[in-house]
């Protein structure tokens, strides 16, 4: 990581909302999701913040390194249909080692849908992946 990754950075993110995120596609296979209202799944709104944070940080990490989530507290407040673009702003709160922390509001192009916070581990990916195959050999 970087010594350019520090409290304050911020990063926009824009997504337009297709079909196959929203929630009667989240679990297919689940009648119960099926029949639910064809708007933005608060699972894919996760990853949505979870996207914007690795743009947010891409720039300040070294070759071989990502991140991983590792807590995220969120507010789903507004349905947002497909077609509609989702906007949501990122700013990173605190800087301890590998772990950030960060902040994110989120809204679509007629409402606020959501808010709160999101923690991020870096990762070197070789040694990621050697704990990955080690558990996977269990």
């Amino acid at each position: 990581m970087k010594d350019t990754l520090v409290p304050g950075i911020e990063h926009t993110f824009r997504y337009t909302v297709a079909r196959e995120k929203t929630v009667p596609h989240l679990f297919p296979e689940s009648g119960i999701f099926r029949t639910m209202p064809q708007v933005l799944a608060t699972g894919y709104f996760v990853g949505l913040v979870e996207w914007a944070c690795m743009e947010a940080m891409a720039p300040h990490l070294a070759d071989g390194e990502g991140s991983v989530g590792g807590m995220i507290q969120l507010t789903h407040t507004s349905p947002t249909p497909p077609g509609m673009e989702v906007t949501i702003r990122v700013k990173c709160l605190a800087v301890d080692g590998r772990r950030t922390l960060w902040e994110f509001e989120a809204s679509d192009e007629r409402d606020p849908i959501g808010r709160g916070k999101h923690e991020r581990f870096t990762v070197n990916w070789e040694q990621f992946g050697r704990k990955l195959r080690e558990k996977m050999a269990d």
